[in-house]
């Protein structure tokens, strides 16, 4: 079977054992059987999905819940008293209630030699991402390339405080084949890249020896292991070409707890027209979150701001009523009361848990599950936004566009194409694993979630194709800069309603010719759409 997903579980330590990759979808290995049957039919992506249920009832998940593999090294050591087979039985049950498309998922043999033997974070692994959909979206992308399965303490350290393991930066490439133009995107304050003085836009030359171009496959496991670390401490040589060119920089970085700051950048401008124009650059939908954008958008209001400049284009998504707060505090009460933010449908099995989620107008510091302290949160009553995008912008973030575009707030996109995923879930931690298995799909007010391939700037505002320019990535000048090309270019948009010319939009960045085909796999953090609270 070919490798065809890519594990996305920053901070697991199976990344490294699998190469950071699992197999998923399509056909059975040598000596793993498909069971099952049904009829063929078409999804629409170009692939035959057969369903492939099993032909006998499943246990509940919850009768499996809890029974441990002795060699889990994750799990509570008074649950290690059970087998791998009843975790793996475990896992098949959870996904046939929970799994939006509970009627694709592949038959495996739970008993195959890729999911059995001793390591047991390898078996289980394997086995839930071969269990993943086939499905292709109409591009020919793999429709579920989202669901993943990660630590549970790894879970609680990210989504509760916010905290990852890291340099303190963010990594992009601009293409798959050498050279690959692996640079920064961004630094965090106060982070190890920050006090080693990095910028963004400097560009990544080599690790621990191995080129960033490098053709060799476990080579570039290798480095792309070091750029995301799992484990704390260790130290890596860091080679690096300086943004706009001068003396190599050769150093010493050790992957670390970083504290995400999910606004970073929240600034007025001063437009040519005179207005004032309000810039926040939007990294995390994570629970400290809600109180930085809430202090933000209060100062913008009590600054005259009249236009946003909302930079998304390194959001990877979190918590969805992060997303509903920041649409109520852009949009205001007049448009949104009462109004759906998002229509969220299951599967077939759990039809009765569709529900609409508002645009939430009050503040939730969480406690023991609870919203405390709920105040009523700042608006700035807005009828347009700019959003600046890329393929980084993903999951919750794209809730956010489609969510105002459902009300008719006026979104203009400015960037690149958005990374297409309308699916979310809640997940559930068994054995010290959590798995987060893609439970629903969400549509805004008007029916709208179709764009499984992204929101695409500069269309005409039909459906996934967004008003807007298509703007690269300015890696040369600091976020927050107005002569940066994406923020100047809604600037500019704003005043004449006319695009930059045609030379600043984006050009295809090809590799040379043949060579190791390796794209960067972003921690799950960067891609979700979760519910809680």
């Amino acid at each position: 079977m070919s490798v065809t997903r890519q594990m996305i579980a920053a901070g697991w330590a199976l990344a490294a054992a699998l190469g950071l990759q699992a197999c998923g979808g399509g056909g059975g290995s040598a000596g793993e059987p498909l069971l099952g049957g049904g009829g063929s039919s078409n999804n629409g992506g170009g692939v035959v999905v057969t369903p492939t249920l099993p032909t006998g009832p499943l246990p509940a998940s919850e009768t499996l819940a809890q029974q441990c593999a002795a060699g889990n090294e994750l799990a509570p050591a008074g649950r290690r008293n059970s087998s791998l087979e009843v975790e793996k039985r475990w896992i098949r049950s959870y996904l046939d209630e929970d799994y939006l498309w509970r009627e694709q998922v592949p038959a495996r043999d739970p008993g195959g030699p890729r999911y059995s033997g001793n390591e047991v974070q390898r078996a289980l692994a394997a086995y839930f991402y071969d269990l993943l959909t086939p499905q292709l979206t109409s591009s020919g992308a793999e429709r579920d390339r989202f669901s993943f399965m990660v630590a549970e303490s790894e879970w609680q350290r990210v989504m509760q405080a916010g905290v990852s393991l890291g340099y303190g930066l963010e990594w992009t490439q601009a293409a798959s084949t050498p050279p690959r133009g692996l640079r920064i995107a961004y630094i965090e304050p106060d982070g190890p890249a920050a006090r080693a003085g990095l910028r963004r836009g400097d560009r990544l030359l080599s690790v621990d020896g191995i080129s960033s171009d490098t053709n060799d496959e476990a080579q570039w496991r290798q480095l792309q292991a070091v750029l995301y670390p799992s484990e704390r401490g260790g130290s890596h040589q860091f080679r690096f070409e300086p943004r706009g060119g001068g003396t190599e920089r050769q150093l010493t970085l050790g992957g670390t707890e970083i504290s995400r700051t999910p606004v970073p950048m929240a600034q007025v401008l001063t437009a040519a027209d005179g207005a004032r124009v309000g810039y926040l650059v939007f990294h995390d939908h994570n629970l400290p979150a809600e109180a930085q954008l809430s202090t933000a958008l209060r100062r913008f209001g009590e600054q005259g701001v009249s236009e946003l400049v909302l930079d998304l284009r390194y959001n990877g998504g979190g918590y969805l009523f992060i997303a509903s707060q920041l649409a109520y505090m852009i949009a205001g009460p007049g448009p949104t009361s009462g109004r759906v933010f998002e229509r969220l449908r299951h599967n077939s099995r759990r039809q009765a848990e569709n529900e609409d989620m508002g645009f939430r107008a009050q503040s939730c510091q969480p406690q023991n599950g609870q919203c405390s302290q709920q105040q009523t949160l700042p608006s700035l009553n807005l009828r347009r936004v700019y959003v600046l995008s890329q393929s980084g912008t993903c999951s919750a973030s794209e809730s956010l566009i489609n969510g105002l575009r459902g009300i008719d707030v006026e979104v203009v996109l400015i960037g690149g194409r958005s990374c297409g995923k309308p699916y979310g879930f809640v997940g559930q931690e068994n054995c010290g694993n959590r798995y987060m298995a893609i439970e629903f799909e969400g549509v805004n007010a008007k029916g709208f979630g179709d764009y499984a391939d992204g929101f695409i700037p500069g269309g005409n505002g039909v459906g996934a194709s967004v008003k807007g320019c298509e703007v690269a990535d300015d890696l040369g000048r600091e976020l927050g800069d107005p002569q940066e090309g994406q923020l100047a270019a809604a600037l500019q948009h704003r005043l004449s309603g006319q695009c930059p010319a045609p030379l600043a939009k984006i050009q295809s960045h090809r590799g040379g010719e043949g060579g190791l085909a390796a794209q960067l796999q972003r921690p799950w953090l960067r891609n979700n759409r979760l519910l809680g609270q």
